[in-house]
């Protein structure tokens, strides 16, 4: 076309789509209604690019998500530019396709060896950091070991107590000789993933240590501000008790019983344990009260200088401290955060809390650590922290409990109607996420919280903040006596509410896609103010019920060939090999769905049982299953195991199964197990295999560089 023919046609415009007249209008009515709240969108989509990295399974896919992600938000530029539903759009493309690429990069980023196979070396290298366990009687070391050694970079290894040599401090270069291994992948599907949880950590091999560990150089004085702190309050109170106290101080849990800590998880009090909102809100406010109180004694400070914009400033320090103080964690920065945002509206005189500022600190954490979406800790933190905000933003709520001219009574049956619906909202909102990585939820939890967050606030970190103060003149054990009696009854009311009639919801592994309804409803229904936010409880409903509907896995074998777990026709899980330890125990108990001790298979009356092998048949939807497995690492005689194979649906083993060992089903020794890490079988009509590795799967922690000491 010639210029002038281009001069009378004039310049080139895209069309503004015509969309269907009903449907645009309603839905431009309805986002420019909800505009305020096209914000929190934003970590969201963030978190679902960083969401389906995890969930599939190799480049093309990952490279697929950010492309289309890209196309969306350019066709959707392209269409036009007016209007607020293409402009969303766009945004989405964008954020989805930036959350992907980030942890993409990320993974690759900390890429580093892990150690190939199990074996006993020595380790030589310095002390990055140190982890007391006293309930284990045990202590974690982080090693960063020499350039050389033919090992990981960074290894972590746990001493007993008795092993540790005077001197060992951080920074202190040592020489020990110990039984590494490479991060253990989750043992049966939806158990714990160490491994993927060690690779974004840059551990490369974990083990036990042994005597003698001989310190090469010496390292810093002391082991710092926050051991020095932990080691003080755990002097003081003893115990559980004293491991709680130190957890609220340090964030070091490592002197909880496993007793007390599964009391603690039971009850729905374990997130007392985890510095985060609670106990920042706790410093921060204190800290303003004793600042704006010190302060208010000047009558020349109180009547020229801005004192509650100092004892903000002076709060956001101590928050910024405590952060520190306690590790950085995720809940805890999360916390930190939203403290500083608060903080600053009130300098500002803005609303301090809002849903906005609880995205912004989410979008902060996924910028910087874009893997921590996928731990419990991140999802259960803002989960709590949206549902008690998204509750009292709504007028409905906060017009029920605002402050009014009333009677004491009134007024105090007021605030246990605000604690207990507080309490419920965040029991409905955990408990997904609970039965998703725990695979048990506790019911009294909201109840159990009404008295216990108030203890924890009001009593325990007062008194030994005080306790830690009054120290230094040597006139703290006052306050240190009340401490620990509000931590032995905070123990009291765990261990009450956990051992109820009826105080744990056990579900076993429940499938991704259910999760994933839950999780976009409940969202669906707390970021957006309109009723078209009623909407979210058609996907809660339908994840629900596909989650509770999912049958219990009749059969579980680790991935090593080692343990299984089969359910009896009477619904009781049964343990192959009777000297299985405490982890493995439990694993398979929860991800089966069981609240008890696991008995042994070789008792069970439809088992035969020998030293080296055993077959039990059990009854499923009419057909009867043969699972046979090995107990020993004895050798079998070549016919006899051929023959052994050959009478069982499915054989399990920790060794490699000859090829004339077949049976009927499906063969599970060594080499299939090292492909697909752990097996979940549903028998049935129709029998479903779930494993641990899923087929192409090509996250870097499944493909990651291997070296062997002396290599």
């Amino acid at each position: 076309m010639g210029t002038d023919a281009a001069r009378a046609w004039g310049p080139v415009r895209f069309p503004t789509p015509a969309w269907p007249g009903s449907i645009g209008a309603r839905v431009e009515r309805w986002l420019e209604a909800e505009r305020g709240q096209l914000f929190l969108w934003v970590p969201v989509m963030i978190g679902a690019g960083i969401a389906a990295w995890f969930a599939l399974a190799d480049a093309a896919r990952w490279g697929a998500v950010i492309l289309g992600g890209l196309a969306l938000a350019a066709a959707a530029l392209a269409l036009g530019r007016s209007g607020r539903m293409l402009r969303a759009l766009a945004w989405a493309g964008l954020l989805v396709a930036l959350g992907c690429a980030l942890v993409w990069w990320r993974a690759e980023r900390v890429s580093a060896p892990v150690l190939a196979r199990p074996a006993v070396v020595q380790v030589m290298g310095t002390v990055a950091r140190i982890e007391p366990l006293p309930a284990r009687a045990l202590v974690r070391l982080r090693i960063a070991t020499d350039v050389g050694t033919g090992l990981p970079g960074l290894v972590r290894v746990n001493l007993a107590v008795k092993d540790v040599p005077a001197g060992l401090t951080p920074g202190a270069r040592v020489r020990l000789r110990a039984r590494l291994m490479p991060p253990a992948p989750p043992a049966v599907p939806g158990a714990y993933d160490f491994e993927r949880v060690a690779w974004f950590d840059g551990l490369g091999a974990t083990g036990r240590g042994f005597a003698p560990v001989t310190v090469l150089a010496p390292g810093r004085a002391d082991s710092g501000l926050r051991a020095r702190l932990t080691a003080h309050v755990q002097s003081r109170i003893d115990g559980s008790a004293g491991g709680i106290a130190a957890a609220l101080v340090t964030g070091d849990r490592g002197a909880i019983s496993e007793e007390d800590a599964e009391a603690l998880r039971r009850s729905g009090l374990a997130h007392l344990l985890s510095v985060s909102g609670l106990h920042v809100t706790a410093v921060v406010g204190a800290t303003m009260l004793l600042v704006l109180r010190l302060l208010a004694l000047s009558p020349t400070l109180a009547l020229r200088w801005p004192l509650p914009v100092i004892a903000a400033g002076v709060a956001g320090l101590a928050a910024v401290g405590y952060t520190l103080l306690t590790g950085a964690e995720v809940p805890t920065v999360r916390s930190c955060i939203a403290a500083l945002m608060v903080l600053a509206a009130m300098m500002l005189g803005r609303q301090a809390i809002t849903l906005r500022l609880v995205a912004f600190g989410a979008v902060v954490v996924l910028l910087l650590w874009p893997e921590a979406l996928m731990g419990p800790s991140f999802q259960m933190s803002f989960a709590a922290v949206t549902a008690i905000v998204a509750l009292y933003e709504n007028q409905r709520v906060r017009g029920w409990f605002e402050r009014r001219e009333e009677g004491w009574g009134a007024r105090l049956l007021r605030g246990v109607a605000s604690l207990l619906l507080t309490g419920l909202v965040v029991e409905i909102a955990l408990t997904p996420i609970a039965l998703y990585h725990f695979h048990k939820s506790g019911l009294y939890g909201s109840l159990a919280n009404i008295v216990a967050i108030p203890l924890t606030t009001f009593v325990v970190m007062p008194f030994e903040a005080a306790g830690l103060v009054f120290d230094a003149v040597g006139l703290g054990a006052p306050f240190w006596w009340v401490a620990e009696r509000g931590l032995h009854l905070l123990l009291w009311i765990a261990h009450t509410a956990a051992n109820a009639p009826g105080a744990l919801a056990m579900l076993p592994a429940m499938p991704g896609g259910a999760y994933a309804l839950m999780v976009a409803g409940g969202l669906w229904v707390a970021l957006w103010r309109t009723r078209v936010r009623l909407a979210g409880l058609l996907p809660v409903a339908v994840g629900a019920v596909w989650a509770l509907a999912t049958p219990m896995p009749d059969l579980l074998v680790t991935g090593d060939g080692r343990h299984l777990a089969l359910r009896m026709d009477h619904g009781e899980l049964a343990l192959l090999r009777d000297r299985a330890g405490d982890y493995v125990r439990d694993t398979l108990a929860e991800n089966g769905g069981v609240d008890a001790e696991l008995p042994a298979l070789a008792e069970q009356r439809d088992a035969r049982c020998s030293a080296d092998l055993c077959m039990v048949a059990v009854e499923r939807g009419g057909r009867e299953w043969r699972i046979a497995a090995t107990r020993s690492g004895y050798r079998v005689p070549w016919r006899a195991m051929v023959e052994f194979c050959a009478s069982a649906d499915i054989i399990v083993a920790d060794r490699w199964l000859p090829r004339g060992c077949v049976p009927k089903w499906l063969k599970l020794d060594r080499a299939t197990l090292a492909e697909t890490g752990g097996v979940a079988i549903t028998f049935g009509a129709r029998p479903t295999v779930v494993t641990v590795r899923r087929p192409g799967a090509r996250h870097p922690w499944l493909e990651a560089e291997t070296v062997m000491p002396g290599r």
